[in-house]
């Protein structure tokens, strides 16, 4: 049995993410459609060993296709994804846009697949923020055995995550600098290259930005809403990757073997935890991959049943692209029918 996808945004970072990954992993296709903007009309995109030409969002016909991979942004999603829902096909969000809405799922498949059955209220599921995606991986399975009680995290996000005129602005400061050239932020609100920047979305009136909020009630609403989370989003001089400092205190003992052996075991996780020079991730280490890599578990002395790691992650696979063709596959495995 095969399926009609759409990949709305196709031009973008997580857009041709999500076209190479649906080649790789063999998703099952009768067709895959590239739509974006008027002004991408023409413009050509790999899939596989094909090249597609981008179809514009506002024109297409949605009929008879079945799946739709939204990575247009929040106001595009905000508009279409509704639309697009109404006349069928189920839409796959990369946005914020939805990721809170009661009647929308949020689902990370290695920690809460069986949310996706709630899918059919909208026709849409969400994709969590890529820094949350990475982290409930490495959280979930631990959860499980000591339950968590507190999460204090930092992170340490790739510019890829804003996009490529980002990637394209670390790119041209590095450069700048080498040159004595002039520097002028224009994506970033200051230097980004040779430079971290402790400011990721807006500032909210309790003085944490917007992504460190989602990072807290996203984390609730796939893994527990008991959870309580406290964030530091960073953006960090790093084209692809986002890597995390995560203290995490827990309701019943576990030791940092124990957490190392259950999470070897877990679904998408990779253990890197060697106590030398060298025996961890780092993430250009990680870059086209699908796991979450996990390094430096050690006990935290300063709490009860604490532990430290080092999380790292491809945030254009994991945290975006991979996650929503791994709930594509789950949605056709158990929920989606062909008519006869």
């Amino acid at each position: 049995m095969s399926w009609k996808v759409a990949v709305v945004g196709a031009t973008g970072n997580v857009g041709r993410e999500m076209l190479n990954i649906l080649a790789e992993r063999e998703f099952p296709v009768s067709e895959v459609v590239a739509l974006a903007s008027r002004k991408s009309v023409g413009k050509e995109v790999s899939y596989g060993d094909h090249t597609l030409r981008c179809k514009a969002l506002e024109n297409y016909d949605f009929r008879g296709t079945d799946i739709v991979l939204m990575s247009a942004g929040g106001t595009v999603s905000a508009e279409w994804s509704p639309k697009i829902g109404a006349m069928g096909p189920v839409v796959i969000d990369n946005s914020s846009k939805w990721r809170m809405d009661a009647d929308v799922p949020l689902v990370v498949p290695e920690v809460n697949a069986g949310a996706i059955a709630k899918y059919a209220k909208k026709n849409i599921i969400a994709n969590p923020n890529c820094s949350t995606a990475q982290m409930v991986v490495a959280l979930k399975p631990l959860h499980d055995v000591a339950r968590i009680r507190r999460v204090v995290v930092s992170t340490y996000q790739s510019v890829s995550g804003a996009g490529k005129d980002a990637m394209d602005e670390l790119f041209n400061q590095t450069r700048a600098i080498f040159v004595t050239d002039s520097i002028e932020p224009k994506k970033f609100t200051k230097q980004i290259a040779f430079n971290i920047i402790p400011h990721i979305d807006v500032f909210m009136d309790d003085g944490y930005t917007k992504e460190e909020w989602k990072m807290a009630a996203e984390t609730r609403k796939i893994l527990d809403p008991d959870i309580k989370v406290t964030a530091t989003c960073v953006r960090v001089p790093v084209f692809v990757g986002h890597s995390e400092a995560i203290n995490v205190e827990f309701e019943r003992p576990i030791t940092a073997d124990q957490a190392r052996d259950i999470l070897r075991e877990a679904p998408g996780c990779m253990v890197v935890d060697k106590r030398e020079d060298g025996g961890y991730v780092t993430p250009v280490e990680c870059v086209g991959d699908y796991a979450t890599y996990i390094s430096r578990i050690r006990k935290d002395p300063t709490v009860e049943n604490g532990l430290a790691l080092w999380c790292v992650s491809d945030n254009l696979r994991k945290g975006a692209a991979l996650n929503a063709i791994q709930i594509a596959e789950i949605l056709i495995a158990r929920h989606l029918k062909k008519a006869a």
